[in-house]
């Protein structure tokens, strides 16, 4: 769990009451679940011959039940990874697109991660967190232009989605978007972050000179 955490910067959290072990991996950006974590009992998961004891039964499960962990997948290698020792069809989740796969041990460790791994690219690696990462990366005194950003977001046409996406940030305090401007250096406006006066007080505050028709000098403070 604190490894999933660490590396996503994930929130770890339980949704229902009436299931305490039951924990969401949950992107904190776009608030998106890739990884859910349960106990499942063996009868539940088709596993059949398996003794279930108030004693942890070889390191593979207890009477709690089975640790598992639900993630996205490919198609493709949902049906073929089914049929391997301790992968399952997702346990009470879309089954064409997610999986239910052991925790015990056995599947190894590096795997469960490659997976788990698989699962964050595939829900929570979307062009809007790209354009979020991108901003991010915007210095202290330095400005960029939605066509930059769109750029370093891996697509330099798509600067309409960077816009969409600023004006939409979930996360102001981390995702610095009042660092973007126009083609021509000119702030964002009455209808992004709070209004120019808003924009130009926080540029200036990074020690950006803006001028008196709100626009940036892009040779000196561009990024």
């Amino acid at each position: 769990m604190k490894e999933v955490s660490e590396k996503y910067h994930a929130s770890l959290e339980h949704p229902w009451k009436a299931y305490p072990d039951f924990l969401v991996a949950r992107d904190p950006e776009t608030r998106k679940w890739f990884a859910l974590f349960m106990r499942i009992k063996a009868e539940n998961l088709g596993i059949e011959g398996m003794e279930e004891d108030t004693e942890e039964v070889s390191g593979r499960g207890t009477a709690d039940g089975i640790p598992v962990v639900n993630l996205k997948a490919d198609p493709d290698f949902i049906g073929m990874a089914s049929q391997a020792e301790g992968f399952f069809p997702a346990y009470h989740m879309n089954k064409t697109h997610w999986i239910t796969v052991r925790l015990d041990g056995v599947v190894p460790k590096g795997q469960v991660l490659d997976l788990i791994n698989h699962s964050w690219d595939l829900i929570c690696n979307t062009p809007t967190k790209r354009i979020y990462e991108a901003v991010k990366m915007v210095p202290r005194g330095k400005v960029a232009t939605y066509g930059r950003i769109a750029e370093l977001a891996g697509n330099p046409r798509m600067s309409r989605a960077v816009g969409n996406a600023l004006h939409k940030n979930p996360d102001p305090e981390h995702i610095p978007c009042y660092r973007i401007v126009n083609s021509q250096g000119r702030l964002s406006g009455r209808f992004a972050f709070g209004g120019e006066e808003v924009q130009k007080e926080l540029l200036e505050a990074d020690g950006i000179e803006v001028s008196e028709d709100y626009k940036v000098d892009l040779e000196k403070y561009g990024f």
